[in-house]
């Protein structure tokens, strides 16, 4: 076996499938999870017609193996929408490819870009991710040969990845970086000088910069999130020289099940990563590119996906607040909190697993299922980031969201009360 296969940690959800063995949640609750960040609003109608379409086109659309590039016509719709989100001019057919969805591109990414023998003493490449993290990043740094490298954040800063803090060792060793913007878990959004930050590190130690910005069009505020092709032009780099960014229908439109978003960017970066996935095998069925086509050219469906989560957020952050340290990200589906130091009946402030702690008993006294934060991260120069914290995916309903939330306040509340 690849012996690399044991340097990969166990998924988050795997872990908490373990801290919740042997659990029995209360009976008089009904199961609430706010633990996946799996979309839950319904699925655009026109896009379930669209794909019963194409297959019953008089060519059906499944009697042909499809092009690992795609159909003109969904990299039309891709570069469209870059022009209408970004207003950038992105050339369709070396610029575009279309994948099945960004987790598998993530990955696949690494696996073209890295290369593990670069270095003639025998040091590992190194992959640079922000901490906290989504965890493909991790697994593909792994599998690809390489040594992922976590970068700590800064809790005071909206827990800002702090890229000033990396070492000149490390950068010279780095192949492929990592950013995730709108963040998963954080929801924070990368300014412009941050961006150019990366970019003149770009240009001095010539790694690729890959930006994950699959939480793109769920925001709160007034002005979109920046996007990293949008400010690479921004700073006159019109050729996305060492840049791609991958993006997805999955919670952009409400088709997690689809599988399906592109990648676009450097032009040269573009056609290693074809040939890498014609050999990869990763076509992605013309069925479905028809019905992604009619997604990204329709913004009617995102402006109406993106009220349901503010007013959502919006009814929900307010009364977490009161009863625990949490803000209205900046983007995202995601409430990032800190645990409060009592509850179980006791002050828990100084227990090393705050946030497993919390996230165990909830689920046994209350049947919400929350996300460790320490799940989300790795330890950095002594201190793991996501320590004490939980991650709150507000996916389901409004009223459903806003039962978990009056659940938690009550476990909250309850805990507080048998204190002396």
């Amino acid at each position: 076996m690849n012996p690399l296969l044991q340097r990969l940690q166990p998924y988050p959800f795997e872990r908490l499938k373990k801290l919740f063995a042997g659990v029995t949640p209360h009976p008089d609750f009904r199961p609430i999870s706010l633990g996946i960040g799996e979309p839950r609003h319904p699925t655009p109608a026109f896009l379930k017609e669209r794909l019963s379409e194409a297959i019953l086109a008089p060519d059906g659309g499944l009697s042909v193996y499809p092009a690992t590039a795609g159909t003109p016509a969904l990299r039309s719709a891709c570069a469209d929408w870059l022009k209408r989100r970004y207003g950038l001019d992105v050339e369709p057919s070396s610029q575009i490819l279309p994948v099945n969805g960004s987790r598998e591109a993530l990955f696949a990414l690494a696996q073209t870009v890295v290369n593990p023998r670069a270095f003639t003493d025998g040091a590992e490449p190194v992959v640079v991710c922000p901490n906290p993290f989504y965890q493909i990043y991790e697994g593909a740094a792994y599998l690809a040969g390489a040594q992922p490298y976590f970068v700590p954040s800064v809790p005071t800063k909206n827990f800002a990845t702090d890229w000033a803090s990396v070492p000149t060792t490390i950068w010279e060793r780095t192949q492929l970086l990592f950013t995730c913007s709108p963040g998963n878990p954080t929801g924070a959004v990368m300014p412009l000088d941050e961006w150019a930050m990366l970019f003149e590190l770009s240009d001095r130690y010539g790694f690729v910069i890959a930006s994950d910005e699959c939480y793109s069009e769920i925001y709160f505020r007034d002005t979109p999130p920046l996007g990293g092709l949008e400010a690479a032009a921004r700073l006159g780099r019109h050729d996305f020289r060492r840049l791609v960014s991958l993006t997805s229908l999955s919670k952009r439109s409400n088709v997690p099940g689809l599988r399906s978003g592109f990648v676009a960017g450097d032009a040269e970066l573009m056609r290693d990563f074809l040939l890498y996935r014609t050999y990869h095998g990763s076509a992605m069925s013309t069925t479905v590119q028809s019905a992604s086509a009619a997604a990204w050219l329709d913004e009617a469906h995102v402006q109406a996906n993106r009220e349901q989560y503010r007013a959502k957020f919006h009814a929900v952050t307010p009364r977490l607040a009161e009863v625990m340290n949490v803000n209205l990200p900046d983007a995202g589906f995601y409430l990032w909190a800190e645990v409060p130091t009592v509850f179980g009946g006791q002050d828990q402030r100084n227990h090393p697993e705050r946030d497993v702690l919390f996230a165990r008993e909830l689920f046994a006294q209350y049947n919400v299922t929350v996300l460790p934060g320490s799940y989300l991260a790795r330890e950095s120069g002594g201190v793991n980031p996501g320590r004490h914290r939980i991650r709150m995916a507000l996916v389901a309903e409004t009223s459903e969201c806003i039962e978990a939330a009056q659940r938690i306040i009550q476990f909250i509340q309850a805990s507080n009360s048998t204190q002396p």
